[in-house]
């Protein structure tokens, strides 16, 4: 990190305005290096642990813990290795949680369309094209929203977050020593549990709004892979067995790599593939409320290796712990009902996802092979796909190329 940069508030979700930090675990002069833990944040999520994106010496906070603060709000200044220190004051922290320096969402101006913000200010703020036609159709002053972009860049995506929070504002969050007193990851009160759903209500009220689904789906014999599994897990521990639900998921993000459109963002009107396939786990939480945090570069992970990562990521789900990467970094989504005897879902887009893989319980039905019909184990397999960025085409090459791979476990 050779020049002197703002440690931001991340936008951990769609859903996300804002969130408090709880604390910080760097103080100022301390090294920081790509991955390092910087700080807690507590959002409608749980207390999520924030990393540092870069290499450099913590210059000094800017805000302190009890503060909530915008997504996209500096939090602290990181200095290069070799660069002199900026600032040898460092706000010293408030003796209470009520004496906390408050930090409140700056606020949305919503006037009627034609009343758009003149032309000059526009012109100083780093816009794009479409953010700034979404922010006169939605009535939203472009310079009141906090940037998520690239260098702090509005985009259509936080013109109608900001829409959003503005139309339907969320509860205020709890106290600190509410939070701590608590458990660490989701604490299970009423509070929270409604924070939670207002996040999801918003999210996918926005998805069923602007993303024209499509969905397909189909039956999958299974029998190659459970007999495979079976075989594989003789040879295992009870603690080193593999669940067939990291089947699914390998063989998911295998079959992404035939049609990596589904594994892109839309953004910006335009389709934005991404190289890296990182699958968000839909998670149900012991309180009500659903999570999908991220495994990453599940293509390119042996099955043990997936398989413990699971275990850990559910884990910290429902005890704490999680990466803020792990939730702003996830390509597609996969969802399983199975458990909960569930044959078929046909989930929601989560934006700026533009698609979603679903998996529905084991059922016995009669097959037909070698002109017999047998029992054999199948799933459902669903896909909801972003029309904007995909087609039927391509959804059924996706899903015949998920079948096939689960016909060949080994090469899984």
């Amino acid at each position: 990190m050779p020049a002197m940069s703002d440690f931001l508030m991340p936008k951990l979700g769609a859903d996300m305005t804002a969130g408090t930090l709880v604390s910080w675990r760097k103080k100022p002069g301390d090294p920081v290096r790509r991955g390092d833990i910087m700080a807690e944040v507590d959002t409608d999520k749980g207390i999520i642990d924030i990393e540092a994106f870069g290499d450099g010496i913590l210059d000094s906070l800017l805000v302190q813990p009890g503060a909530s603060v915008p997504v996209g709000t500096p939090l602290a200044r990181i200095r290069g290795a070799g660069e002199a220190k900026l600032s040898s004051e460092v706000p010293a922290p408030p003796s209470s949680p009520d004496a906390a320096v408050k930090i409140t969402p700056l606020p949305v101006t919503r006037t009627a369309p034609s009343s758009a913000p003149a032309a000059e200010d526009l012109s100083r703020l780093r816009i794009s094209p479409s953010a700034r036609r979404r922010a006169r159709e939605l009535g939203v002053d472009p310079s009141t929203v906090a940037g998520s972009g690239r260098g702090g860049a509005i985009t259509r995506e936080d013109i109608e977050q900001a829409a959003d929070a503005h139309a339907a504002p969320p509860p205020p969050p709890e106290s600190l020593s509410a939070a701590a007193a608590g458990t660490r990851g989701i604490p299970e009160t009423p509070a929270r549990s409604k924070r939670m759903r207002q996040a999801i209500a918003v999210a996918m009220a926005r998805s069923n709004r602007e993303i024209p689904h499509y969905y397909l789906a189909t039956t999958i014999d299974l029998k190659p892979a459970l007999d495979w599994l079976a075989k594989m897990n003789e040879q295992r521990s009870v603690t080193e067995r593999l669940l067939y639900g990291v089947l699914l998921l390998k063989a998911t993000a295998l079959a992404l790599r035939e049609v990596p459109e589904l594994n892109a963002y839309w953004q910006d009107d335009q389709l934005v593939t991404q190289s890296a396939i990182h699958l968000g786990v839909a998670i149900s939480l012991r309180g009500g409320g659903l999570i999908a945090p991220a495994l990453h570069d599940v293509d390119n992970k042996p099955l043990p290796q997936l398989m413990n990562e699971l275990r850990d990521l559910v884990a910290r789900v429902r005890t704490g712990g999680l990466r803020s990467s792990e939730l702003s970094d996830a390509t597609i989504t996969v969802t399983s009902l199975g458990e909960q005897g569930v044959e078929a879902v046909y989930g929601v887009i989560y934006p700026p996802q533009v698609a979603l893989v679903g998996f529905g319980k084991i059922v016995e039905r009669p097959w037909c092979m070698n002109n017999q019909v047998i029992s054999r184990p199948v799933v459902t397999a669903t896909l909801a796909g972003d029309h904007r960025a995909t087609d039927g085409h391509r959804g059924g090459v996706f899903l015949a190329a998920l079948e096939h791979l689960l016909q060949e476990p080994d090469k899984l």
